[in-house]
């Protein structure tokens, strides 16, 4: 503090004068969210227009008597110069803050003996073991004011019930391999028997069946799961795209949500319209496959449903404005999903029927964490449909999580049964897969080859794994005259569906991609796959496949391996066999050289040295410097 103070007269102007010290001094402590000490000083002003400084190094904020110490560390000094007047103010003005304490702003503490004079009385301890004991509890009253849920809407025709076992494993047998398992653990209940024909599920319900008919399907499609959901049962659906997925959730889907009873607020009023929110919630991993979805559930008119598709990359004002008008089924992507959830621009609490669409995929993308937020604020009596093409250890851990005792229905396309964890891949049987040993720079002389000899019914889908590299190899085709798309996650949206609509109207014929398009992708005329660099993953490259040779058409793939490619090559060989194709000789030596690598650098890793040196970095270096095709 200066020596030099401002004093004041009778008029209030300020009159300079030199004092020895300050005339008095008093020092208030207090605690205020931060990590450090801080200094405060009153500046000697009129009291009634005192302020409070708060200084820290060369910074100095301001703060009026009704405002807040806005910066500072956990524990805080004030130290008070002037007049005894100036000091009374102050003082008042610092304990006016510590006695609010949060109410209109950042928390401001102070030491116990400063809550005792306050008269504040202390916040009792939370009891976090009576917590968990009475959870169940508590989650019953956070849902009570809701409705019921009514599951089971199944009437099994008397030619289903009729049929033997024999007859069931025969015609599952020869419609795809199709297989059902009960997943709860205690007792087993019946499968249901499969049905043959549309009015075998759909009879009692007419207005499904008049929007099969206007839809135009001949036959079921391949899963058979609408006498499982329409019991009301939890279900995890394993097929590969194009099987009837989506088919096998919606129709149900339809029927759930119009028969779910409603309080009656106004007799005018539709039943879903009385509802606080949608029905039906749909979460898939990419724009692509939410967009897809509307799209189909847009085919249908039952009872006048409205849908909304939210996806992050779309306008998301008019978003919000759709679904706070009143929607009943909601497509969405988790990551945009969580943003309006969470800034409460949705309601999910009136959800009873649930579908995750593609969840190996949703796991792949990191959407674990919203997917957990959503799910949470749905209630927990509702039904739930997984669908996935694979069944690794994620999908299981989130159906373990959040389905109650599902029943599995899958279509052997991926031959998951052979392992005994259902965690092995095969590649479809109507695809004719060809693997070409190359080097790095021969690709692009590849695929100009490919296209060149392409003919004019041909349809491709070129793979790539990198943004920049879709972009490159889009490019350089276009610059010999070729008409193509490409499509990855760096595009703007309008631009993403417009490549897609372009692909799939026949436009252009070649689509470059990233794996973005081995999900979910709904082209039912791809007649070739190209695999330009090798996926990250076997189940990433079955998935690539499946998108052609999809709906019992056939289809080819080809896929360029290069040496960068070699510790695939063993599992690469592996679904090869399992799918009747031939594995080059130059493949197996890949793999055998990579093995052979791998137990050399076991054998040669080296003991307490550090760098390069020791046998293991010779038969590193050699393992990798002498390989050639």
């Amino acid at each position: 503090m200066s020596d030099w103070e401002d004093d004041y007269d009778a008029d209030g102007v300020p009159v300079k004068k030199t004092t020895a010290k300050a005339l008095n001094s008093g020092v208030h402590r207090g605690t205020a969210g931060g990590a450090k000490a801080v200094r405060t000083r009153a500046t000697r002003t009129t009291p009634e227009t005192a302020n409070l400084t708060y200084v820290e190094g060369d910074e100095v904020a301001e703060v009026d008597r009704t405002g807040w110490i806005n910066r500072g560390g956990y524990e805080g000094e004030v130290q008070l110069f002037g007049s005894n007047e100036v000091q009374n103010k102050a003082r008042e003005m610092i304990e006016l803050l510590v006695s609010q304490g949060s109410r209109d702003g950042p928390s401001f503490r102070c030491s116990s003996a400063a809550l005792q004079d306050s008269g504040d009385p202390p916040l009792p301890a939370i009891d976090w073991v009576s917590l968990r004991e009475n959870r169940h509890k508590y989650e019953a009253m956070k849902w009570q004011d809701l409705p019921p849920i009514q599951k089971d809407f199944y009437i099994e025709a008397k030619c289903v019930a009729h049929r033997n076992e024999e007859e069931v494993t025969e015609w599952r047998k020869e419609n795809n391999n199709i297989f059902v398992d009960d997943l709860k653990d205690s007792e087993k209940r019946p499968i249901p028997n499969p049905v043959y024909t549309f009015e075998e599920a759909f009879k009692p319900y007419p207005g499904i069946m008049e929007n099969i008919v206007r839809v135009g399907f001949a036959k079921p499609t391949p899963i058979q799961a609408w006498p499982i959901v329409l019991k009301g049962l939890d279900l995890i659906g394993i097929a590969q795209t194009g099987t009837g997925k989506t088919l096998a959730y919606l129709l149900p889907g339809f029927i759930h949500m119009d028969q779910q009873p409603v309080p009656c607020v106004c007799p005018n009023h539709r039943p879903r319209e009385r509802l606080n929110g949608p029905g039906m919630l749909v979460l898939t991993p990419t724009r692509e496959l939410a967009l897809q979805i509307e799209a189909e559930c847009n085919k249908y008119s039952y009872k006048g449903f409205k849908s909304v598709c939210i996806y992050g990359g779309g306008d998301r004002r008019s978003q919000i404005n759709i679904t706070t008008s009143g929607v009943d089924i909601v497509i969405a992507t988790p990551g945009r999903l969580n943003d309006l959830q969470m800034n409460d621009h949705i309601n999910l609490r009136s959800i009873t029927y649930l579908v995750l669409d593609e969840a190996d995929r949703m796991l792949d993308m990191g959407f674990e964490p919203q997917i957990m937020k959503i799910i949470l604020d749905i209630r927990p009596d509702r039904q739930t449909v997984m669908t996935s093409a694979t069944w690794p250890t994620g999908v299981r851990r989130l159906a373990k999580s959040y389905l109650k005792d599902p029943m599995m229905v899958y279509v052997g396309t991926l031959d998951l049964a052979e392992c005994s964890n259902l965690n092995g891949y095969r590649a479809v049987n109507t695809v004719e897969q060809t693997v070409l040993i190359v080097q790095e720079e021969e690709k692009k002389a590849y695929i100009y080859d490919f296209i060149h000899n392409m003919e004019p019914q041909d349809k491709v889908l070129i793979f790539v794994g990198k943004k920049i590299v879709a972009d490159d190899l889009s490019s350089d085709l276009c610059l010999r005259g070729i008409a193509v798309q490409s499509l990855h996650g760096d595009r703007e949206q309008c631009d993403r569906e417009e490549a897609l609509q372009d692909f799939k109207d026949g436009r252009v014929r070649i689509l470059v991609a990233t794996d973005l398009a081995s999900r979910g992708l709904d082209v039912h005329d791809i007649t070739h796959v190209f695999n330009y660099d090798f996926p990250r993953n076997v189940e990433e490259y079955v998935h690539r496949v499946g998108r052609t040779g999809r709906a019992g058409r056939s289809g080819a793939s080809v896929t360029l391996v290069t040496r960068g490619d070699w510790k695939m090559a063993a599992e690469l060989i592996h679904i090869l066999e399992r799918a009747g194709q031939t594995v080059p000789e130059e493949l197996v030596m890949m793999a055998e050289r990579y093995e052979k690598h791998q137990r050399e650098r076991e054998m040669g890793a080296p003991r307490g040295r550090g760098g390069g040196g020791g046998r293991g970095g010779r038969f590193r270096d050699r393992g990798e410097s002498n390989w050639r095709f």
